[in-house]
């Protein structure tokens, strides 16, 4: 499949992480690292390697960002309730509402990076989402919801436009440069799962979660240069214009890897909402219910880093797709019905089938497509429509457990998705194509 110039622009989300050459087509294993061609055109090689590195930089950066914020939310969900006194329905919603923003800006992000350029957008989210975090300090119930809705806004948008900006500028190391994000992405939000309790007990859950400004400061500081040096390239991504071809609306494939991601999604999302609460109750401290969060996220981390290596080589990813469900399966079980002391084997099973599943998904928009536009299309939809599905967990999580009194039957409800994510996943595997050419 070949991609014309107009078309890198518009790459959702997902789809540019693995987006490769015209080998997919012919159906033979894709190199993830061997696709496209050099753009650095004729500028010293000295200067294009400090461009490159500032690059990389903004964009490890932004991956920090995008799951720190809200994972130490789950280290610190007790204590929340305990000072807010919020059901465990509404303290739920503090992981659902991110995931709302996620369904609804995932279809803008793209038409928005055409209006003003990807670099520029990237300032800006990371603008609202510094002033989400200082809203969610604020002393107030309703402060911390709307400073949660800005948080999951800017990173829903980041979620879209970094992968195609990796795309983009590093054609040659698409495979390396995904690896690196999403491993930057889960190993940040390892470190903010495992500080937030000892952050708490000087500074209390608001400042706990308040230091994230930090970093996102920082960040935003990091595009200021990128937006100065991609002026030309802006206004040669807005020359193009978005062909939409509908074709995944109607697609059984499409649907498949739309629903998989969904259900990953809320293994994931209802994992760092409420297994550290459940832990605790099972007998562990907060600090180190806190530390077995940063554990699920450092497996996380392993699993997102090797699987874009592994799954682009295969020309069939039902089986790992299967396998890598499977470990929810294993890890919810275990928490559910094993031994408590058996718990950080339950939580790394959880971790790893985040990462693995996750990169999955990343990969399913460009292996399941035929063009750029179908993969943009298929990316838009699988984030929308997934992501809403996914809102559903940490709520409904918390409202079963409101309603029984007790964990088992929402671990039990959770460990039955593990069935039907092993189902879809292994169905989003199969090699195929959303339509024609």
């Amino acid at each position: 499949m070949k991609e014309s110039k107009d078309d890198t622009s518009l790459l959702t989300g997902i789809e540019a992480a693995s987006l490769s050459s015209s080998t997919q087509d012919t159906g033979n294993p894709i190199d993830p690292d061997s696709n496209g061609i050099s753009k650095a055109g004729s500028r010293p090689a000295n200067q294009r390697l400090g461009a490159s590195v500032l690059l990389m930089i903004a964009i490890l950066l932004t991956a920090a960002t995008l799951r720190s914020p809200l994972t130490g939310v789950g280290s610190l969900i007790g204590e929340i309730q305990g000072t807010t006194g919020l059901s465990h329905t509404a303290a739920g919603m503090l992981t659902t509402l991110p995931l709302i923003a996620f369904a609804i800006f995932a279809l803008a992000a793209p038409k928005l990076a055409w209006r003003f350029g990807m670099e520029r957008i990237l300032f800006y989210c990371m603008l609202i989402m510094t002033a989400g975090i200082l809203v969610r300090y604020l002393p107030s119930i309703p402060a911390l919801f709307v400073g949660t809705a800005l948080i999951g806004s800017a990173i829903a948008v980041c979620n879209v436009l970094v992968p195609g900006l990796i795309k983009r500028d590093f054609p040659n190391r698409i495979g390396l440069m995904t690896s690196l994000y999403t491993s930057s992405m889960n190993g940040w939000a390892a470190i903010a799962s495992g500080i937030s309790i000892p952050l708490s007990r000087s500074a209390g859950w608001r400042g706990a979660l308040v230091y994230w400004v930090i970093l996102s400061a920082v960040t935003a500081l990091a595009w200021i240069p990128q937006m100065r040096r991609s002026g030309d390239k802006g206004k040669s991504q807005r020359a193009g214009s978005y062909r939409k071809t509908g074709v995944v609306w109607r697609s059984a494939i499409a649907w498949q890897v739309t629903i998989f991601m969904g259900f990953q999604s809320i293994m994931f999302y209802v994992g760092i909402s409420w297994l550290p609460e459940i832990l605790q109750e099972q007998g562990l401290s907060p600090a180190k219910a806190g530390w077995m969060l940063s554990l699920m996220q450092v497996a996380s981390m392993a699993g997102s880093f090797l699987m874009p290596l592994i799954a682009t080589r295969t020309q069939s990813q039902k089986g790992l797709a299967a396998a890598s469900s499977t470990l929810f399966l294993i890890g919810f079980g275990g928490v559910w019905l094993g031994s408590p002391a058996l718990a950080p084997l339950f939580i790394m099973a959880i971790g790893l089938g985040c990462g693995t599943t996750f990169s999955l998904v990343i990969l399913f928009f460009a292996l399941r497509s035929r063009t750029a536009d179908q993969a943009a299309e298929l990316s838009g939809m699988a984030q929308s429509i997934g992501y809403l599905l996914a809102a559903v967990g940490p709520t409904l999580f918390g409202f079963i457990h409101d309603q029984s009194g007790n964990w088992a039957v929402p671990l039990a409800t959770i460990t039955g998705l593990s069935l039907l994510t092993i189902l879809f996943g292994y169905a989003a595997g199969r090699k195929g194509y959303i339509g024609p050419e």
